[in-house]
């Protein structure tokens, strides 16, 4: 059983006291804050929808309430919720474990409850793991950042399986989605499924995790369940939230959902420069501003120059700098540009990054995959195909590459529009 250090020596399984977080803390948005989250929206019903449930709490970090404590805390601490088990994703229910890490399974120090390791879990093992705690009720409460490639959609994904499987009830308590409402970028194709992308959905799929859910619940987990669908859904919604609303104009508190997730800035990025994770340029792991920072030891100041003169709205590009202290490059001086976001309502991150990774190539002979078999596997999962690589090969124009999938992007946004829970304009 793994356990990391954060839960070394914890003896105590009591409950501790909760936080007492000042008025001013546990409202950033001061006192016309009038958005509140799904958890917020649940615990203010004195959490009746889990009344006389075992209840099993898919969370991590993020999963707080306004005053900065932790849904799975509060839920203990006012013994209407009688929560069996929890089970942590990647980076695990406290966050103490790095990119492709988990916690492994525990007892949490803090609450007694049992923390099982659920990152990278398939259905077959939460219905094991289901069982084993007797859970009745399944709650999944996660800050998503909008990317088909960050996890948490997928464990939610599977965890919607295992409760088909097991009749087990499924409440997501909603949040924002820090990107806005709009759909961007290529369709997930079939072959290249993937823990980073397991059912065919959009780069920048625009909505929000209770809407994903119902969505998976409509069209995606039949299709693996012999056309069963969960026995109940139910969606906290967020209140007071629209679509064309950025993180920033929420006034909640930003928790990283993960350790190279520091800011909502990142998250509007991340879509995009998350494709330089398949090169062997380095995306900023191992610096301040992960996906920000962009860089390889071979990149000169020619790179900003160029992306510059292209004057691609939203963002900026400045000649940076800089050694990651771990992934790629780790601990050598690379060249390359920060991301600047100078226009948050118009930033389109896939088109950004779409036309970095044409300059890169254009430019400097040593630009590559990363090393794997077969070469460029990544590229092809993270952007759902092999059309961005072989059109790349081809010296196809940043804009051809991005207009080969608009026809999918608008099609997306026609189809999943049933599913929505939030109305406002698209940015």
């Amino acid at each position: 059983m793994k356990r990391r250090t954060l839960f070394a020596g914890a003896g105590v399984i009591a409950a501790a006291p909760l936080l007492d977080v000042p008025a001013a803390v546990a409202h950033p948005g001061g006192g016309g804050r009038k958005l509140m989250t799904g958890a917020e929206v649940l615990a203010k019903d004195d959490w009746k929808a889990l009344a006389g449930q075992k209840v099993g709490v898919i969370s991590n970090p993020t999963g707080i309430l306004p005053d900065l404590n932790h849904v799975v805390d509060v839920m203990h601490a006012s013994g209407k919720v009688n929560v069996v088990a929890v089970f942590g994703p990647e980076h695990g229910f406290r966050g103490t474990a790095q990119a492709g890490g988990s916690e492994g399974d525990h007892v949490d120090p803090r609450t007694g409850i049992m923390v099982y390791d659920a990152y990278g879990a398939n259905a077959d093992k939460l219905v094991n793991l289901y069982t084993k705690s007797g859970v009745e009720t399944v709650v999944f409460d996660i800050q998503d950042v909008g990317a088909r490639f960050y996890t948490y959609i997928w464990t939610m994904y599977e965890a919607m399986l295992a409760a088909v499987r097991t009749g087990a009830r499924f409440v997501v308590l909603d949040r924002p989605n820090p990107t806005g409402g709009s759909a961007r970028g290529p369709m997930l194709k079939p072959g290249y499924t993937s823990g980073v992308g397991k059912r065919e959905i959009i780069q920048q799929h625009g909505m929000t995790v209770g809407e994903l859910a119902r969505i998976f619940n409509a069209e995606y987990l039949p299709i693996d369940t012999n056309g069963a669908r969960l026995k109940e859904l139910q969606v906290i919604q967020v209140r007071g939230w629209t679509r064309d609303q950025l993180y920033a104009d929420t006034g909640l508190t930003w928790v990283m959902p993960s350790p190279n997730m520091p800011t909502p800035d990142t998250a509007l990025l991340y879509p995009g420069m998350c494709l330089f994770e398949a090169t062997n340029m380095s995306e900023g792991r191992g610096t301040t501003r992960p996906f920000e920072l962009i860089g390889a030891p071979y990149v000169d100041y020619r790179w900003a120059q160029a992306l510059q003169a292209k004057k691609i709205p939203g963002v900026a590009f400045r000649e940076a700098y800089f050694t990651p202290t771990i992934s790629k490059n780790a601990n050598v001086l690379c060249g390359g540009v920060q991301v600047q976001i100078t226009d948050p309502l118009k930033v389109e991150a896939i088109t950004a990054a779409t036309h970095m990774i044409v300059e890169a190539r254009k430019l400097y002979p040593g630009f590559t995959w990363r090393t794997e078999n077969p070469p460029g596997r990544w590229i092809d999962l993270l952007t759902g195909s092999d059309r961005f690589r072989t059109m790349l090969l081809a010296d196809a124009s940043a804009e051809e590459i991005v207009a080969a999938w608009k026809a999918e992007t608008d099609a997306w946004t026609a189809r999943r529009a049933k599913y929505l829970l939030y109305k406002g304009p698209h940015r």
